[in-house]
């Protein structure tokens, strides 16, 4: 499976009540988490955000409470993939729950820039830089976490049969 979209940058520590602000849990709505996604970091983000595009993030992303709505709203978004320097553990497993793929690529959450074309293929965990021509190797996602992923979370993998 790949994907492929245009990246937007944020940096170290962007915690939860930054990616959904605690204002807004009053709901389960995922259009409505989506349409307050980032806010409270990036004004801009609902109305530049475009169905596909990739997350990019230095240290620490998803850092705060263990609130699922965090990656509900990113996934809702439109984002496809985040790239990272690191997340916080229970923001990753949240995500893959939900069937959101992140991945940890120091040196692609480094070199790639707002705005750049960035492809991975989550076979074999090679991330591009098509802006740039430049190319990262991740951890590829193993046959299980592909499977959550391609079946949109990990409650859908199990009704589907996929476990």
């Amino acid at each position: 499976m790949n994907v492929n979209g245009k990246a937007l940058k944020y940096g170290d520590n962007v915690d939860t009540d930054v990616i959904i602000p605690a204002r807004y849990l009053n709901t389960s709505d995922k259009k409505e988490l989506a349409a307050h996604c980032m806010e409270d970091i990036d004004k801009d983000f609902v109305k530049k955000v475009k169905q596909g595009d990739i997350m990019v993030a230095g240290k620490n992303f998803g850092c705060g409470s263990s609130r699922e709505h965090a990656p509900i709203a990113i996934k809702e978004s439109g984002i496809s993939l985040i790239i990272a320097q690191s997340f916080a553990r229970i923001f990753y497993r949240n995500s893959i729950n939900i069937g959101l793929p992140i991945v940890e690529c120091e040196a692609a959450a480094n070199e790639i820039n707002e705005s750049d074309s960035v492809e991975m293929n989550f076979e074999t965990g090679v991330i591009k830089n098509l802006t740039t021509g430049k190319e990262y190797q991740s951890e590829p996602f193993p046959a299980f976490i592909q499977s959550i992923i391609e079946a949109g979370g990990l409650v859908s993998a199990v009704k589907s049969g996929k476990f």
